[in-house]
């Protein structure tokens, strides 16, 4: 989850209607031998029951990237413009069909209450995501991960599922946490201007005066001074109330439905277990990061299991954006409205080239 403080830098933006001015891939920093390379990795995809060797990203070395945001991205009105281009409404019809009711209304009208809704918000941006991101000879991408919700449609770009699959999944996910949040009471809030180091102390002081029930833990490693806490709702308001005297610049708290990537979440594991187990996934074409371990994953079984994990485990983000830039990361695309996610990277290195897409 982010905070409007990260995405407050004009960055630069692609909208459908110029996708075309770009000519050719080298416009956008390919070589052929980029190309060559995606192609190639497009080829060991296999079948879930195909053993494959987990390790098979392991030396990656990214020049392009998709990245896709999470959950509190979606905005009324996305997938306006995308209604004029014919293969935008062939994926929202199967979305239809999936869903049981009319997803372009929602996306393009709201209202926002509705749309912000925990399972509605996640099948809806997974859905515009997968549409910005069909294949197109200019983005040649050969690395991709996204935030939280955005891990789900970053494998689902990469091959690792199809797109009835993928929103299948998205649909149970937000079943699942909606239910697990309803069972108690939680919260998350973003605390502004600490280190890791800092926000860690915070939550310890803040876990000495609640009871077990309450207890708070960092959640999303997001970007230097901009990190996540979850936890009971008391422990929340401890965690606020005291944050001012870690010297933090601020406190925003969050408008999701309860303390995400935590244990409180572990309701919902089991039923994501069981909806993976039955769902076909195959080694993604081309490296994808894991929220979990900031680690790309090619086995089948063992992306089910990070998936799993997921709901309970804090985002590594930051360590995520960390490593690619580290190894050579030249170029990204953060795809859906807003720009949070440049925003992000921005504060881990101002000279990073993140572009925007929307529709």
């Amino acid at each position: 989850m982010a905070t409007s403080s990260s995405s407050s830098l004009l960055l630069p933006s692609v909208s459908l209607n110029n996708l075309s001015s770009y000519r050719n891939a080298s416009s956008l920093g390919f070589s052929v031998k980029n190309l060559t390379r995606f192609r190639v990795s497009m080829s060991v995809s296999a079948a879930s029951h195909t053993a494959v060797n987990d390790s098979l990203f392991a030396d990656y070395k990214p020049t392009s990237a998709f990245l896709f945001p999470g959950q509190g991205a979606q905005a009324v009105g996305m997938g306006k413009e995308a209604q004029s281009v014919a293969a935008a409404g062939e994926l929202y019809n199967k979305a239809n069909h999936i869903l049981g009711y009319d997803l372009v209304d929602v996306c393009v009208n709201g209202p926002k209450e509705k749309l912000d809704s925990t399972v509605i918000s996640q099948v809806h941006l997974s859905c515009h995501l997968l549409y910005l991101s069909e294949p197109n000879p200019f983005f040649m991408v050969d690395v991709t991960c996204g935030l939280s919700l955005g891990e789900y449609t970053a494998l689902a770009f990469a091959g690792a599922f199809s797109f009835e699959d993928g929103l299948k999944l998205v649909k149970l996910r937000g079943e699942a946490m909606q239910a697990a949040a309803d069972a108690a009471k939680s919260a998350m809030v973003s605390i502004i201007g600490l280190d890791s180091e800092k926000v860690q102390q915070l939550c310890d002081a803040a876990n000495q005066e609640v009871d077990e029930a309450d207890k708070v833990q960092i959640a999303n490693y997001l970007c230097p001074g901009n990190y996540a806490v979850s936890g009971g709702l008391k422990g929340i308001e401890v965690v606020e109330a005291k944050a001012k005297s870690f010297k933090a610049r601020m406190t925003v708290r969050l408008a999701v439905a309860g303390a995400f990537h935590t244990s409180f979440m572990e309701p919902a594991v089991s039923r994501l277990e069981a909806a993976l187990a039955e769902t076909e996934i195959r080694s993604p074409r081309i490296p994808v990061i894991s929220n979990v371990d900031a680690q790309p994953h090619a086995d089948p079984d063992t992306i089910k299991k990070i998936l799993a994990r997921q709901v309970t485990s804090p985002v590594q983000w930051e360590t995520t954006v960390k490593t690619l830039l580290s190894k050579g990361l030249k170029s990204s695309y953060e795809l859906g409205p807003g720009k949070v996610i440049a925003g992000i990277f921005k504060r881990v290195d101002k000279s990073a080239s993140v572009e925007n897409i929307s529709a």
